[in-house]
């Protein structure tokens, strides 16, 4: 199993897996008609998840087999979250359907729905593994108990402004909602009731839609990606502008962290994925190969 797993998705309908320090594409998964709209790898490096339109589907991560290993279908429309308990145990995923759904990874059928009257644009799941937070075109944010197997709390931060991208920090303690009008909500979250959601911090963070936010694992740091081709990281302890990554041609889509919060993988419109070195606040390598927009990446180094 290679020790870094870094991989992109994109309207091409390919999954490419990456070889990070040469550039090189090692793989290339050809999904047919089927349309990505995430990727995220298991814990373990074993899988990896492609969420589509309508279903997700799992890949072996170490071997050759470009055939799906699983298919989950349930869904009626595109699939635009996705994510693991962090044992691996259950994988979660949100739908433009206007539902979030839990599946046992190994057994058939979805075992949890929950109604969101809205379509979901991103579900995400808290530390504590017991919780769901998802947002969706009509700008709600839902927290979904999982152990009372209810809504716990639901509020709007920006009226009728979809959200595009929620991101919880590691230790549980802030929460981020990203919006179409490119502005982010933070909040603090209880230690004891996460239900309660404190205002923190409001940013008018891009002129134009916010696609993905993200906190680093360290939580020191938070990335916005955004369709003004930008990509801005701020510092969580003065929610200014620390970097502003330019680079990008097109719209940047989707990014992801390394594990020591020191590098960061985006995908762009310009077909393109990069690699920036947050320390000098510069791509260090770009990864070309895709036809079409990149808009997922996904990236697992973390220490065997």
């Amino acid at each position: 199993m290679p020790g870094i797993i870094l991989a992109t998705a994109s309207y091409d309908h390919t999954i490419k897996f990456w070889d990070p320090p040469s550039g090189g594409c090692y793989r290339s998964i050809d999904c047919g008609e089927f349309h990505i709209n995430r990727l995220e790898i298991t814990h373990d490096k074993h899988y990896i998840a492609a969420a589509g339109n309508p279903q997700t589907r799992l890949f072996e991560v170490g071997t050759n087999n470009n055939t799906p290993t699983m298919s989950f279908d349930g869904h009626k429309g595109n699939v635009t979250g996705v994510g693991f308990q962090k044992e691996g145990k259950w994988m979660y995923t949100g739908s433009e359907d206007g539902t979030v759904k839990i599946w046992d990874l190994k057994a058939p059928g979805c075992q949890r729905d929950y109604e969101c009257s809205a379509p979901v644009n991103t579900v995400v799941l808290h530390p504590n593994q017991a919780e769901l937070i998802s947002g969706d075109q009509n700008g709600s944010i839902r927290v979904w108990d999982l152990i009372s197997n209810t809504c716990s709390r639901e509020l709007v931060p920006d009226g009728e402004v979809g959200i595009t991208s929620l991101t919880i920090s590691s230790d549980g303690g802030l929460v981020v909602a990203s919006n179409t009008k490119g502005k982010c909500f933070v909040w603090r979250l209880g230690d004891d009731d996460t239900s309660r959601f404190e205002p923190l911090q409001k940013m008018d963070a891009h002129e134009a839609p916010i696609l993905k936010t993200l906190f680093s694992p360290d939580t020191k740091l938070l990335a916005t990606c955004s369709a003004d081709k930008t990509v801005k990281i701020w510092s969580t302890k003065t929610f200014q502008t620390v970097q502003t990554l330019n680079g990008h041609q097109r719209w940047v889509w989707d990014c992801a962290f390394s594990n020591d919060s020191a590098y960061l993988v985006t995908g762009s419109s310009d077909h393109l994925s990069k690699l920036w070195d947050l320390h000098q606040g510069e791509a260090v390598k770009t990864y070309s190969g895709h036809i079409k927009a990149v808009n997922a990446v996904a990236l697992n180094d973390l220490p065997r």
